[in-house]
Formats: structure tokens, sequence, C-alpha cells
């Protein structure tokens, strides 16, 4: 049995859809909101590499290393941006929740949380996952904060982890959720949500 499985998630707040072609122009809208391929601490594709970006998710999948999402606001339908599970391990039922970008429009809106809720509840409950791992840039000081406010705890640091276009090396944050976190976790996005 395959371990990750095209499927569409939703709420009444985001729409995360398998990652398609037909998404081009909407991810590239998205990118442009807020020029954020600009942001030097992260990797958001500009426009005119956007389709290369979703070959390259679309190959991961493939090797079942990654499944990519396309998220949609559920009131406009409107595409905001990427996210991932990547660097799945179904052997020990641990995966990541990363590759992520939103609009900039789209930031502080409850979108990025009610995906992650998404997100987190498919890979809990339905994929039997006994970990979720989130990585970021160190001096992404935004996402930090944003995966500590889900509930996960920091594991540590990889220093000098990877290289970075500009020929930087990244120092990665890496945090988890445990599955014998997720109710805890669950109750708190849910009541983050409801306000």
């Amino acid at each position: 049995m395959t371990f990750l499985r095209p499927t569409t998630l939703t709420n009444d707040v985001v729409t995360l859809e398998p990652l398609h072609h037909d998404h081009l122009e909407g991810l590239c809208d998205a990118a442009r909101d807020g020029e954020l391929w600009k942001l030097w601490y992260t990797a958001v594709p500009q426009p005119a590499d956007m389709a290369a970006e979703i070959d390259r998710r679309l190959g991961l999948l493939d090797a079942q290393s990654m499944l990519p999402f396309t998220v949609r606001r559920a009131d406009t339908g409107q595409i905001i941006g990427m996210t991932t599970y990547t660097n799945a391990d179904a052997a020990n039922r641990r995966l990541e929740i990363g590759s992520t970008w939103n609009a900039a429009s789209a930031h502080r809106s409850g979108t990025n949380t009610a995906s992650k809720l998404l997100l987190l509840t498919h890979a809990f409950e339905e994929l039997d996952c006994i970990a979720v791992e989130f990585r970021t840039h160190w001096m992404n000081m935004q996402s930090r904060e944003a995966i500590a406010n889900l509930g996960a705890k920091q594991d540590g640091v990889l220093r000098n982890h990877q290289r970075m276009p500009d020929g930087s090396l990244r120092d990665t944050v890496v945090f988890s959720i445990l599955d014998s976190e997720w109710p805890a976790v669950r109750n708190e996005l849910q009541r983050r949500l409801a306000r």
C-alpha cells in the first residue's frame, strides 16, 4: 500500500488539492503577491520558475518522498500557495510538513493554521504517523514563531545544514509533534480557528 496518496483535504478556511500543472497561473499570481522569491531565507519560486517547481514536486511524488498540495482559500477559491508532506518515511511512520509558502495577503489570516490542522489530522489520524516534523531556516523568525505556535517542540538546530541559492549556509531549526502530543495540539488549533 502506498504511504502517500494524492488526496484533497478541506475545511471551512482552506482546501488543499493535489498539486497539478493546471495550478500554474494561480501559483504564479500567489508568488507575485509579496514578491516572495525575494526573501533570501526561504525558497519560493519566482513565476518564471514555477512550472519547473511543479515538475520537481511531482517527480518527488512519483518517488514517494513528497505529497505536494496547492492551497486555496475556501471562501473565494483563490490559490494562495503550496505546502507538502516531504521526507516521508513509511517504514517508521514519520514525515515532515514543509516546502510551504503562502501569498503575502494570506499571512495572519488563519489560512496557515487551517492548512496545518488539515495536514496534521491526516498525518496522525489517517496515515498513523508517530511523529510529524517541521524545519525552517534559523533566520526565518516568522516561520519559527508560527511552527512553535502550532504546538511543535524544538528538537534542535542542524548547523551548516544546507547551502542556499546565494551561497550562504543555512542553519536548520528542527521541530516536531509526537502522536502522544497530537490530541492536545489538535484541541488548541481547533480552539484558535473557532475564535
